[in-house]
């Protein structure tokens, strides 16, 4: 995955809202939040701009989260909404492609960022999801 990341494209997308910020409860229905949707429209028209094809089979991501502050975060927040909004975007079909995740934490960023890079996995044709 190293090498991917090395060599191949690093996607620049904006630093996603904490996972206890992305769901809402109205009446018995648990819907998107204004953040949520707000988010999934930003990611959605930034893997546009960069002409981001979607990618088949089984998956490795690679994800850095550079928060905007140094408050406490916790790195697993931040990853639900960041996820969807790539399958929403094209980036690919279903987050249930992803056989390996790594998530490390980067330097704090005025704004906040995530770096992202998709690569698939070792022997993968890509024919199957």
């Amino acid at each position: 995955m190293e090498a991917v990341i090395a060599s191949g494209r690093v996607l620049v997308l904006p630093y996603p809202p904490s996972v206890n910020h992305i769901w809402r409860r109205v009446g018995p229905r648990t819907v998107i939040s204004r953040e949520g949707r707000r988010y999934r429209t930003d990611v959605c028209a930034a893997l546009a701009a960069m002409k981001v094809e979607r990618m088949n089979g089984r998956l490795a991501v690679r994800v850095t989260v550079c928060p905007p502050d140094h408050r406490r975060r916790d790195l697993d927040n931040v990853q639900k909404a960041l996820l969807d909004a790539l399958a929403k975007g094209g980036a690919y079909r279903d987050d249930s492609q992803i056989d390996r995740l790594v998530v490390e934490r980067g330097p704090v960023t005025p704004g906040g960022k995530v770096l992202v890079a998709i690569a698939q996995m070792p022997g993968n044709t890509g024919a199957h999801a």
